[in-house]
């Protein structure tokens, strides 16, 4: 279970030990094909182990990059941290408040205006109204999106979707930052802007934990890389380390 730490605990910002989670995978679409697949005794499902008795802390300002290939465990252990998924084994705490960079803009409302997305996603995110008042003018700022902030967001780009939805997080008061592959976010200007406006943030002694398959900011943004493949860890240590274990192994 995901279960916050109070701030005036001396302890590590994340703790996640022995964690495990199994997903149930389905052979069939319809009742029909499972009527069918049972008239027959075939498998109607399946259970597939996402994440392997993982254990490992994180200390306040550090920042670690998960690494591991496409069905490694990477992603799932990041919402496991968020609390977006619960373990079936084992548990992970945090320390403060956490902010997910996970899915971007998914509590965003395609019939509302960029404003009023703006109010609606912070709030998800943990922001009060005033916090909110506070920061609006920034995190517009930041989208780059001025002209179009009273819109309904169902006409916008997807880069300006994007940009707006990552604004928002990145605005949010944290004391942890996850991030899941989305420093993709818009043109290569405003990319190098995002990954900026992190590493002030990890410069600030922000706690952060990132998944990405880019390794040169990997590199840039994380003093520490731990390597995960088919749901086991397999490495725990300094990122450039990591990035060559990663390298060396198998997919």
């Amino acid at each position: 279970m995901t279960q916050p730490l109070t701030t005036t605990d001396n302890r590590p910002s994340i703790i996640v030990d022995g964690v495990k989670k199994t997903f149930l995978l389905r052979h069939t679409h319809s009742f029909k094909e499972a009527f069918i697949a049972w008239t027959q005794k075939k498998k109607i499902s399946s259970s597939f182990d996402a994440l392997k008795d993982i254990s490992f802390t994180v200390q306040p300002g550090e920042s670690v990059a998960i690494l591991g290939y496409n069905g490694s465990g990477k992603s799932t252990l990041l919402k496991l941290i968020s609390g977006v998924l619960e373990p079936d084994a084992g548990r992970v705490r945090t320390l403060g408040r956490v902010a997910g960079l996970i899915e971007v803009g998914a509590g965003f409302h395609p019939d509302l205006s960029g404003r009023e997305n703006v109010y609606l996603n912070a709030a998800i995110l943990g922001m009060s109204k005033k916090e909110i008042d506070a920061q609006f003018d920034n995190i517009v700022a930041f989208s780059e999106i001025e002209e179009f902030i009273d819109s309904e967001v169902k006409h916008y780009s997807s880069g300006m979707f994007l940009r707006l939805a990552f604004s928002v997080a990145i605005h949010v008061q944290l004391d942890v930052l996850l991030v899941d592959e989305i420093l993709g976010v818009g043109d290569a200007p405003f990319r190098e802007k995002c990954r900026k406006k992190i590493r002030e943030l990890v410069d600030e002694g922000k706690t952060m934990v990132v998944v990405s398959h880019d390794t040169k900011t990997v590199r840039e943004l994380c003093d520490r890389g731990i390597v995960v493949k088919k749901g086991k860890k397999i490495f725990d240590g300094p990122v450039n380390e990591a990035v060559d274990v990663l390298k060396a192994s198998t997919r």
